[in-house]
């Protein structure tokens, strides 16, 4: 894998870039984050007892548009046609939850993003539902777990 920093013209300055000449592949990215919280938050969660409704339900669809409008939010990343994208939640702990992202395509550029952009806004969408019953909730940590396809090869993050 290179060191170069390709997201840089001539100039030193931001650029989006070419893909023209890359081939398509099949492309997978699974990322992970996790939500800390009181533990009677998180019960609340589990049985479906927090006011403004589905928490889990709500932000799995938040976490899909997410992932299908990241060349929206990333500003050097392009728009993907997207193959599939599927978020998961696991109770991993008394007080946190897990939600996974698992984002596919096949094309020129990896989904790397789509993922990482899809677990923060599933992330985001609990606490937003929560956040009247307990703001001091935490985010993170936020990471990449695994990719495939492209150039530079499969990645596997090594847990802890």
């Amino acid at each position: 894998m290179s060191d170069t920093l390709t997201h840089f013209n001539d100039q030193q300055r931001a650029r989006m870039v070419d893909i023209s000449d890359k081939k398509e592949t099949r492309r997978e990215a699974v990322a992970k984050s996790r939500i800390t919280m009181k533990p009677e938050t998180l019960d609340r969660i589990r049985q479906g007892r927090v006011s403004k409704g589905d928490v889990l339900a709500v932000a799995q669809v938040a976490g899909v548009m997410a992932a299908k409008k990241t060349w929206e939010l990333i500003p050097m990343c392009h728009p993907l046609p997207l193959t599939g994208v599927d978020i998961s939640f696991a109770f991993v702990a008394p007080d946190t939850l897990e939600v996974e992202a698992t984002v596919k395509t096949t094309g020129k550029t990896g989904v790397e993003m789509e993922a990482l952009t899809a677990v923060s806004a599933a992330a985001l969408t609990v606490y937003d539902m929560c956040k009247a019953m307990d703001k001091g909730m935490v985010i993170g940590p936020t990471c990449l777990m695994s990719k495939t396809g492209g150039k530079s090869g499969d990645y596997h993050r090594i847990e802890e």
